[in-house]
């Protein structure tokens, strides 16, 4: 392997930044492999749902060791996801998507970002009126829960699959709101987590047998972040959580009006 000692920076600063709040493999990584680093966007896009899958494995198995991780929950999530993913990438190698305008690519990622940034400002807010909302509204949220948590499955594993974002940042604003009692703020991320993995080695794989992904390029990245999450998961203990997310969120929405512009 060619050591690129810029990407394994990048992937280094990442990984910080999944460690601190759980979000930010897909929303940062993609952007910034297409930006700084010219990488094709549907290269980068691939490289970056292996690169998500490898480094949340870490992070899982400490919340697993932790009783932090609902995986009854996960695995409605997966029910819907992971069908959601292998038909997604069937529809994009029928359909020859996989080699879609660089254009085109650009303008969807950008979009999820700024669903990301307004889904992380948004999440506190969401699981006040998830806690405090209507009792007619809790009561059939209750009755539906199952099935609603699929269907988010099901939205995460298309977006996931065709922008490698949404499985951190969009995932865990979903379930704070279906489950605003039930998971606590160490169970959501691990939860999170947890489900992200099966989700993105599958769109990964997929991007894999597609030709769109750059296994240099990826090992590069994972030289930096691995260490990076441990920095990351230790500045979580000590930082205000609240602004290090406004701030991740600003940067997600400044960067994708760059994408859009591009």
């Amino acid at each position: 392997m060619d050591l690129n000692l810029p990407t394994t920076i990048a992937g280094l600063l990442v990984g910080i930044v999944v460690g601190a709040t759980g979000v930010g493999g897909g929303a940062l990584m993609t952007p910034v492999l297409v930006l700084l680093f010219g990488v094709a966007p549907q290269t980068a896009v691939g490289t970056d749902l292996l690169f998500a899958a490898s480094t949340k494995i870490f992070g899982t198995a400490v919340h697993h060791r932790q009783g932090t991780v609902d995986w009854p929950i996960v695995r409605r999530l997966a029910l819907g996801s992971l069908p959601a993913a292998a038909a997604t990438l069937a529809w994009m190698t029928l359909t020859a998507t996989s080699q879609v305008r660089d254009g085109f690519l650009i303008r969807l990622v950008a979009i999820a970002l700024l669903i990301t940034a307004v889904g992380i400002l948004s999440k506190d807010w969401l699981q006040r009126l998830g806690r405090e909302g209507h009792a007619g509204v809790m009561a059939w949220l209750g009755r539906s829960q199952a099935m609603l948590t699929v269907l988010a499955g099901v939205i995460l594993g298309i977006l996931v699959t065709l922008t490698s974002i949404g499985a951190g940042a969009l995932g865990t604003v979903m379930l704070v709101y279906l489950y605003p009692v039930r998971l606590t703020p160490q169970r959501l991320v691990g939860t999170d987590l947890a489900h992200a993995i099966p989700l993105t080695i599958i769109a990964g794989l997929g991007h894999l047998m597609m030709g769109n992904v750059n296994p240099t390029l990826l090992a590069n990245l994972l030289l930096g972040s691995i260490p990076g999450v441990l920095v990351g998961s230790w500045i979580s203990t000590r930082a205000p959580m609240q602004w290090v997310r406004v701030g991740l969120a600003i940067i997600l929405a400044a960067v994708a009006s760059k994408m859009m512009l591009t």
